[in-house]
């Protein structure tokens, strides 16, 4: 969409404007106009010759300009109106739109640099790349300990190195599974059947829990004993063959 001004040589394609701060600041810097003193009522005639077309705008856009369009127009409203000498004190009615456009200009600028440093980055490095940062330098700090504490911890160095070495030998106890067979089948001689947690709870070690089990299984593969549980996690038993009526 393209709108030439009246009084303007130059076409404006409003849609390629970002909002109507974008527009206006493009209409003061392409004349090379001064920010702190724009002619108010050429750049609203400018203003709103650029945007006749605006109705082919999206609704929430075409407020946008509609609304700075109705700003400038009160703006060179209260331009018009008469000021007394000795008011010093009242606000020139353009300062608003100056410091929004000085703000809108800064920030537009900022995201140019960070664009064209994303390009930049871009063609240098491949994509997730993360430059190594450097090591922090470490501060030259001055020696502040006394030479007798150095001697000192010369010394306990000294007799630390001479002490004789200290060897701690641990030595696990030996459990023998053939042991555990034997009181399993001294268990069986005296009962007809024998829980598990019986066998382990004399001694309440994981060393023997697992001695006992392997005697279990063993005498089982012997066909010495039958093993049974009637569903997980329930009680375990013990039986002797020759009593498992099963």
């Amino acid at each position: 969409m393209e709108v030439v001004a009246a009084q303007d040589p130059f076409s404006i394609d409003v849609e390629r404007f970002h909002g109507p701060l974008d527009l206006l600041l493009h209409l003061i810097r392409n004349q090379d106009i001064d920010i702190f003193d724009i002619p108010i009522a050429k750049i609203t005639e400018q203003f709103l010759a650029a945007i006749r077309a605006v109705e082919h705008l999206e609704l929430e856009r075409a407020g946008e300009f509609l609304e700075m369009a109705a700003t400038l127009v009160r703006i060179k409203a209260q331009m018009l109106f008469p000021r007394r000498v000795d008011d010093e004190e009242t606000e020139d009615p353009r300062a608003d739109l100056v410091r929004r456009l000085l703000e809108f200009e800064h920030f537009r600028e900022a995201a140019q640099l960070m664009e064209r440093s994303e390009r930049e980055r871009a063609r240098l490095f491949a994509r997730g790349f993360v430059e190594a940062r450097p090591a922090p330098r470490l501060a030259d700090l001055p020696l502040d300990t006394e030479w007798d504490e150095v001697w000192d911890a010369l010394v306990r160095l000294g007799e630390r190195l001479n002490a004789p070495e200290i060897v701690h030998h641990v030595r696990g106890r030996e459990v023998k599974m053939e042991d555990k067979i034997q009181e399993i089948m001294a268990l069986l001689e005296q009962l007809r059947r024998v829980e598990f947690a019986r066998i382990v709870e004399p001694w309440g070690t994981r060393i023997h829990a697992v001695a006992s089990l392997l005697a279990c299984l063993e005498l089982a593969k012997r066909s010495v004993v039958r093993v049974r549980q009637a569903s997980p996690f329930t009680p375990l038993w013990i039986f002797h063959a020759r009593d498992d009526a099963a």
